[in-house]
């Protein structure tokens, strides 16, 4: 899978400082990826030639970012049968709620996988691609298996700090 990546959308460049979340695990499991800002409502067809440019390249997952109507992620995974992780962006009067609502409201035979609101779900969507991707990458299975035995033993780590503390 050397030539398959990650392609992030965010519907504005305001993403940005939420999505480096996202960008920073991809880094750590050493995966492909390129970011867009292209708008569902504003650029549809950047956003649809864009997606079919990259499933040629090598697409793996997509990620999108959005928030206020979040129409992104649905607006992606009905050009593309590649998975499609929504992240809905906190912000706007209603604090992400409505971004969810849109991420996670897909008709059937349209899916959005859709993680949590906000920096959690930015980081839980390169995990999730990370696990989508290694089910072909043996390699990368391996580091997203190590990577978990490693979250494992800081948490027993800070227990054992917090139980010394307690003495």
């Amino acid at each position: 899978m050397s030539n398959s990546f990650v392609a992030i959308i965010m519907g504005s460049d305001s993403d940005l400082p939420l999505l480096e979340n996202t960008m920073a695990v991809l880094k750590e499991f050493d995966i492909k990826y390129e970011a867009r800002v292209a708008s569902a409502h504003r650029t549809p067809d950047v956003v649809s030639e864009y997606v079919n440019d990259a499933e040629k390249r090598g697409c793996a997952v997509f990620i999108c970012a959005a928030g206020l109507a979040a129409h992104l992620a649905g607006a992606v995974a009905a050009r593309t049968t590649r998975p499609v992780i929504g992240i809905p962006c906190d912000g706007g009067p209603l604090s992400g709620i409505d971004a969810l609502y849109s991420t996670v409201q897909m008709p059937g035979g349209i899916p959005v996988a859709t993680v949590a609101v906000g920096k959690a779900g930015a980081k839980n969507a390169a995990y999730l691609a990370a696990q989508i991707m290694a089910l072909a990458d043996k390699d990368l299975d391996e580091r997203v298996k190590a990577n978990r035995v490693k979250a494992c033993e800081e948490v027993i780590e800070k227990d054992r700090k917090l139980q010394e503390k307690l003495k």
